[in-house]
This record gives C-alpha cells, structure tokens and sequence, in this order.
C-alpha cells in the first residue's frame, strides 16, 4: 500500500514526496493497533501521553466536558481558516471525541463501559478527584484488573505539595531549571516554550507502554516536577556531595566552553558547542589557538572561560553564518545556524526527514519517531466537540489498521 506524506516544500508551500511504500504493513495493524486508551485530561501533558500512543495506532477516545470541552481548544493561536485551535488541532490528533459528563449517572456510566474494555485510562485531575467521582483506580481495577491508569499532575499524587495546581512553569521554577538559566547578572527565566508539559507527555507514555508490558493493571504516578526534574543531570549529586550550584551563564555551561550562541557579520546567528575534549581541539584550531596552552585541556578553558568565549565571538563577528557554518563542517566541529519557523519550514532536511507533515489539512510536526518495520501514522487532526459520539456509542472500540 502507498501512503503519501505531504510535506512543507523548500518554497514553504504545501508539496508532497514521492510515495512511501508501506507493503509489509499492508492490510496488518499498526504496532499498537490492539491497545485501546480512554483520555479524560486536559491541556497538554496528559493528552500529550495519549497523542503519542495514538500516533502509533492505539484507538484513543477523548472525553471531554460538554459545556466547554477541553479548555486546549480555545488556547493560544488559532486556524485563520477556520478559527480551530492549532495546539488542538495537534494534540488530539488520531482521536475520536465524545463530550461526558462524569457527575451524570449515565455519561458516568458510558465511561465506565468504555473503561472496562480499555488498557490505559490517562488522567490528570488533582488528587482525590477521580475518587469522588467515584472512578477511583480501586473502583476500575476491580472492574478490569488489567487497565493502567496514568495519573499526571503537577507534584504526584503523594507528598505535602499534592494538592497544588499543577503547571509547568510552576515545576520548572521549583525544580531548579528555572535558577540555572539566564545571564549571570540578570533574574532566573523560564523555557520560552511548555517544555515540561510536553517532556511529561513524552514520559508518562513510556511509563504506560512499561506498565502495559508488565501484563499487570496497575497505577501509573506521572508528575511534572519530578520529570523535570530528572531533565537535570547530576546537579543535585554536586549540590549534595560538594554544596556547589551550578550558576546561571546565559547559553553557556559551567564544564564546556566556548558554548553558547554567537552573532556573526551579517546579522544571523549560530549555536557552537564544545563539550568533547576531540571537538574543542578542533575548535581551538579554528581559533588558531591549537598551541596555547591555555586552552588545551577542560581545565584551561574554564579557567579562561571569559577570554575564549569572547575570542569565539570576536572570531564569528568578522564571518557570515554561512561561512562560519562551512568552517565548522569542514573541520568536524559542532556548529549549527540559529533556526526560526521560517528557517524550518524550507529546510531540506526538516523535508527529508518527514519532520513536518500535513495532517488532515494543518502542517504540524511528524512523529516522535521512526520505525522501520512497523511506523506510525498521523491520519486526522483534532476533531469537533463530541464528533464521534455516534460511532463510539455504537460501534464502540475498534483496531487501527492501513
């Protein structure tokens, strides 16, 4: 069977490649083509946790209130076409919808009839919630003792901070992230992006594919503090065994340098790195500062970590991007031009790599990742409030096939 991928061409408009060949899929399931996920969170993590299951074939139902739906709809920026919400549009991508009201008997009940045939219910009301709708885990696991239950919140469903609502600039100001970015002599700043949110979506569906291939039903406690958290590397083993902290640099880092994002002659930008001892070294020969020993060892250059860095942009600011690029390449050093969407966008590797697609009629990213023998596929954007009512009531579940 041959399945298009429409893909952003190098002029920015809406092109395709040539068809990729799935035969040995042909008329088979797709890898997770048997799991069935009921997705009852909102915003981004937890949806997020289902989006990635889905891409991959699971048969993802969204419930959602009936009043107001799921408040991503309504968030950020929106279709010029049709005024639709574009992180929507993503995030519930490969689902059918249904609009439920847990406080009725009857939704309740409908929710209840969906969970008794499912593998994974994704969650992410606060603590006690879900109990006091009388849809507690010891309720649905003695219904299905097989369901795995993903409970995404802020801080876990256990410990003093419970209770509190659960956002991602809250984890990322609480989990360190926050102190260690920004420039030295400025205050803590938050990722520019719902870095957590979108990290937890990443982890609470490895934690539900682990859970599912354990074989046992079982509570799965995802939380953006401690994802973040984990983002952090041994931070805390040096706060712990030597008191140290690490300190706020802008783009740079304490053990690697030069590091960091420079401006070169023409106005652009671009991102060096130097954290293999074989990659520094030929930094250092770009630099024509291979013989001094000042900079030859890691230890020299974070003694001397203000002179080089200022050398590195000095260098850079008397280059165009392009050839600082070049340069960088040709002596197999790590460089790379600073990207926006617009750069994206007509990128010809982004093409190559299917790493923007069209889904249903909205470009957004591809898949997480590639599989050769049994891929993905992204087969419809996010649908209207309670869309598939009708197929899910009666129809109910189904398998994912091409």
């Amino acid at each position: 069977m041959e399945v298009q991928w429409p893909l952003v061409g190098t002029s920015g408009h809406i092109a395709s490649r040539p068809p990729l060949v799935l035969s040995h899929l042909h008329m088979t399931q797709l890898p997770l083509g048997d799991i069935r996920v009921v997705d009852i969170s909102t915003v981004l993590a937890g949806p997020n946790c289902a989006r990635y299951l889905g891409d991959f074939g699971a048969d993802v139902i969204k419930v959602e209130r009936p009043d107001t739906g799921d408040s991503l709809r309504n968030m950020a920026w929106r279709d010029p076409r049709d005024g639709t919400g574009l992180w929507w549009k993503m995030v519930n991508r490969n689902k059918r919808t249904i609009a439920l009201d847990l406080k009725d008997e009857a939704d309740s009940e409908l929710l209840l009839s969906l969970l008794d045939d499912a593998h994974v219910l994704v969650e992410n009301f606060r603590p006690g919630i879900l109990e006091r709708l009388g849809l507690g885990p010891d309720v649905l696991l003695a219904r299905n003792p097989k369901l795995v239950i993903v409970r995404v919140t802020g801080f876990g469903q256990t410990g003093p901070y419970a209770q509190r609502a659960g956002f991602a600039s809250i984890a990322e100001s609480m989990a360190g992230l926050a102190a260690i970015s920004g420039e030295p002599d400025g205050p803590p700043l938050l990722p520019a992006i719902a870095l957590t949110d979108e990290v937890t979506g990443i982890t609470a569906a490895f934690a539900a594919m682990v859970a599912l291939y354990s074989g046992v039903g079982q509570v799965v406690d995802v939380n953006l503090l401690t994802t973040i958290f984990q983002m952090m590397g041994p931070v805390i083993s040096l706060f712990k065994l030597s008191g140290e902290l690490q300190p706020r640099l802008g783009s740079g880092l304490p053990y690697t340098v030069p590091r960091g994002v420079y401006q070169c002659v023409d106005g652009k930008w671009v991102g060096v790195s130097a954290s293999s001892d074989t990659v520094a070294a030929r930094v250092m020969k770009i630099l024509g500062l291979e013989t001094d020993e000042r900079f030859t060892t890691f230890a020299g250059r974070m003694e001397h970590r203000e002179l080089l860095q200022e050398l590195m942009g000095k260098w850079c600011a008397t280059r165009a991007r392009d050839e600082v690029v070049a340069i960088f390449e040709a002596a197999e050093a790590a460089v790379g031009p600073v990207f926006d969407m617009s750069d994206i966008a007509t990128d010809p590797h982004y093409a190559a790599r299917n790493m923007i697609q069209i889904v249903g009629d909205t470009p957004m990213q591809g898949l997480i990742a590639a599989l050769s023998k049994t891929p993905g596929v992204l087969r419809d954007e996010g649908h209207a409030l309670d869309a598939d009512r009708d197929d899910i009531t009666t129809r109910g579940w189904k398998s994912n096939t091409i």
